[in-house]
This record gives structure tokens, sequence and C-alpha cells, in this order.
């Protein structure tokens, strides 16, 4: 198999970054002061192998209670428990197509078969994704979507639920940056797991932590093929600690909204198609400047966006929403490649 192959991590100084969707914007001073307070208590002992602090501050944020929510090292290992939990040696997963390539591989590592059914050209699903028999074990849906970074109305999601006959994993890596979510779904149908990160709005790339809201008659099964101690007693803390600071996110957000804004203004009037995103990222496409020649001459610049070629739909720019500084340099060597 080809393992996943993350965006470009340069160790040397010198790159605006704009590959990766990372928050350009340090994280809130209170992970610092709570990072701290752990060191001081020492790190001579196991972490809290469910993370109860953070699931006590989530659950109070989110309006669920604590034991509807597991915690992962980022939510890759959210997404890693779920398919070891669910999906067997020759049993389908199901994703969509062009969306986060690493569903298909954790299927591979599984042994398990993978079935990608395509976005129609408006980045809808058709209803066939809703289908399926007792082979299909687990359904993958990025809402935010990646690399286009549009939603599937809530509702919809819940419709094609019903008809799954096996659960749908809802990952919301960047749904802090959208106008609606799927939290609320999960009352409502079992089958619906939403996932979380706190890599993007909350500026913890670097920890790595994530998490998954379900009922608690599935937590209570996840935990038990999760590690052991699966997240380390600073990324609990720091997580602790960030998910409490709803001040510090909302005007976070805010910049990176009012920036996502501009960038999108900006690039279409370069020409580029473009389209509206709901994420901390836009998908972008030249009608005449090949995406592939783009992103090298950006690179040459030192300025790193994620060139992405999807077989049956084409190439395109995915570009971070980062500071202003950072997208107005990215637009200006765009300007000039052009």
């Amino acid at each position: 198999m080809a393992g996943y192959e993350p965006g470009e991590q340069p160790q040397q100084d010198g790159f605006i970054k704009l590959n990766t969707n990372e928050n350009p914007y340090r994280c809130s001073p209170a992970v610092g002061q709570a990072v701290e307070e752990a060191l001081r208590s020492g790190l001579q002992k196991y972490p809290d192998p469910v993370a109860q602090a953070f699931r006590a501050k989530a659950a109070e944020v989110l309006g669920v209670d604590p034991d509807w929510i597991l915690c992962g090292n980022g939510s890759d290992d959210i997404l890693t428990i779920v398919t070891r939990a669910f999906v067997g040696a020759g049993q389908l997963v199901r994703l969509p197509y062009p969306s986060y390539v690493l569903y298909k591989t954790l299927a591979q590592i599984q042994g398990a078969r993978s079935e990608e059914v395509g976005f129609e050209r408006d980045w809808t699903l058709p209803d066939r994704f809703g289908q399926g028999d007792g082979d299909l074990r687990l359904v993958f849906l990025a809402n935010p979507n990646s690399p286009s970074g549009t939603v599937i109305p809530p509702e919809r999601v819940l419709e094609l639920a019903e008809r799954l006959p096996c659960p749908l994993l809802v990952d919301e890596a960047y749904a802090d940056f959208a106008e609606t979510d799927c939290l609320g779904l999960v009352a409502q149908n079992e089958k619906i797991l939403v996932s979380r990160s706190l890599s993007k709005s909350y500026a913890l790339a670097g920890v790595r932590f994530g998490f998954l809201v379900a009922q608690p008659q599935l937590i209570r099964h996840l935990l038990k093929v999760k590690d052991s101690y699966n997240c380390d007693t600073l990324a609990i803390a720091a997580a602790t600690a960030a998910i409490g600071d709803q001040e510090w996110l909302a005007a976070t957000r805010a910049r990176i909204l009012a920036t996502r804004r501009r960038l999108t203004e900006r690039i279409g009037e370069l020409g580029f198609h473009t389209v509206e995103s709901q994420a901390n990222f836009t998908w972008n496409v030249h009608p005449e400047r090949p995406a592939r020649q783009l992103y090298e001459g950006l690179k040459r610049k030192r300025i790193l966006v994620r060139y992405m070629d999807y077989p049956g739909w084409g190439d395109g720019l995915r570009i971070t929403v980062g500071s202003d500084d950072q997208v107005d340099a990215c637009l200006e060597g765009l300007e000039e490649l052009i």
C-alpha cells in the first residue's frame, strides 16, 4: 500500500506556510499556563487514560454529558479507533471523492475494501451515498469537506444516516469555521458519530488532540480498542485550557473568516474559480494556468500551498487562510506568476 503523505513541513525558517491548514495565530494564553502547571506537577505518572478533565470541560462547552466524548491523539487517532472497532478484513468502507485521503489508508490497514462515491460537480452528494447492505460497515464524511471547504447540510446528513446500515462518521475538523454543524444529530441517531480536532480552530496542531462525540453505549465499546494512554498529560492540559477559552476562539475565528472573505474576493479577481468555503482554506482552479506550475512557482518564492490532483475530477490549489500578511504575499506571488 501507499502510505498517507502529509503536506510539506519544512524544518528551516523563511517559508510562508499555507499548505496544511494550520492556524496562523498563537493559541490561547491559558494553554501555556496549563502546561506550565502540568510540568510543575511532574510527568513521572501516566496520564488519565480517558482524559476526564477534558471530557468534563468539553461537555460543558458542547452541551453533552462527558460519557458522550472519546479523546484521541489528534482526530486522526479518532478515525483510526473507529475504523478498528467497526471494520474487519474484507468488509466495506465508503468515502466521498474527492475528500480526505487518509480514510482510504485506514481501510487498507484493516484489510478492508473501500468504495469512493463521487460528489456531484456542485459538491452535493448523490442518493447512493446513503445506500448499502451488510458488507458496508462504516461511512466517512468530511464536513466541511477538504479540499473544497463545502458543507452538506445537517438535515441531509441525517437523511443519509437514517438509510445507512452502519455508522456514519462526520469528520468536523473544520466545523468551527462553518455556519452549521452536525453535533445535534448525535442524539437523534446513534449511527451518527462526530469527530473534532483542536489543531485548526484552537491552534494546537503541534499538540495533537482530537475527540469524538457519540452516544455513550458506543463510546463504551470504542474505549476498548483505543491505545491504553493515547493522550499525554501535557496534551490533555493544553486541550482542556484551550476549549475552555471560548472568548479566544470567537475572536480568532472572526479574524480568520474576515481574511477568508478577502482571499476569496481577491483570488477571484485573478481569474480563479473558487468554491465558497466554510473552512479555513479555499479550493482554487485557474482556467488557463496549470495548477502545478503555479504551485511550483510559489514554492520558488518560498510560499507553500497544497497542490492536489484527483483523477477523474481534476487538480487545483488548496490555500490555507493564513494571516493577512501571509495571504497578501501569496496573492502577490500568484499575480506575478499569472
